[in-house]
């Protein structure tokens, strides 16, 4: 909003009556900012859109305790982040090209997939971040659980992560998910050819409304984040792509078992 209206951060900080450190830390997320301050900001750089500003308002209100405190210094802060991103999305929509989605991994798949980082971990590791994985996956059954849509590309599928029996277990889970009614799996054939962001793990988490929503991207150093408007309307085009050109869920789930079949 600031930046939108010209505003400086100086100015701001003035008309809110804080140091300018502490809009730095405000806009960088680090910082909370009252609803009484944010409303003030907002009347004067006339943000008139009443449901962003309200869903922003909704974010100043402390958070609550989740379970996945219990990881806090002990994984990452991108994985920390990751797991909030879900947990607080109104829908989560994701393209996997090398690996099945991780909100869908066994615990062996899941484990084979952090055996194979570089540098390699230590065991007690692998198995930290094996058990915040199937943590995550609690939004999926939660009371009020999150839609969820997977794009998987069929070389996904055919990796052998864990070894046959191992991917065997895994995909026949993938079509045990089916059967939630908040969770469609579409799988995207090799004969489709080339694809948009070929090779890159994509997640899209909407928010309360669509100037929260957030791009998530898995990079060699950690996850990156992303939420400027040409960023999400680039991703919004790239997963109306795979709306179009991945299997329909019944087909999807007769693929998957002619891949079983042939393990």
């Amino acid at each position: 909003m600031r930046t939108e209206a010209g505003l400086t951060a100086e100015y701001v900080a003035g008309l809110l009556g804080v140091d300018r450190g502490k809009i730095s830390n405000i806009e960088s997320g680090t910082r909370n900012i009252s609803a009484e301050r944010l409303r003030t900001l907002a009347a004067h750089c006339a943000c008139a859109d009443e449901r962003y500003l309200s869903a922003l308002v909704e974010l100043t209100k402390p958070l609550q305790q989740h379970w996945w405190e219990e990881y806090r210094g002990k994984v990452s802060s991108g994985l920390l982040d990751i797991v909030e991103l879900e947990w607080h999305a109104s829908r989560l929509q994701t393209i996997q090209t090398v690996h099945v989605p991780g909100l869908l991994q066994t615990e062996d798949y899941a484990r084979s997939v952090f055996a194979a980082v570089l540098p390699a971990l230590p065991r007690l590791e692998i198995e930290l971040r094996v058990a915040h994985r199937m943590g995550r996956q609690r939004v999926l059954d939660r009371e009020q659980p999150v839609d969820y849509v997977a794009y998987v590309h069929e070389a996904a599928l055919r990796m052998l992560f864990g070894g046959r029996d191992a991917t065997r277990t895994q995909l026949n889970k993938l079509i045990a998910e089916r059967e939630r009614e908040n969770v469609l799996v579409r799988v995207v054939p090799v004969e489709r050819g080339s694809f948009p962001g070929a090779g890159h793990a994509l997640l899209y988490a909407e928010g309360a409304v669509p100037q929260l929503d957030t791009v998530q991207l898995d990079s060699a150093h950690g996850p990156e984040f992303m939420h400027a408007d040409l960023q999400l309307s680039k991703y919004r085009a790239h997963l109306e792509w795979m709306d179009k050109m991945s299997l329909p869920p019944d087909e999807s789930r007769s693929f998957i078992r002619s891949i079983i079949h042939n393990l």
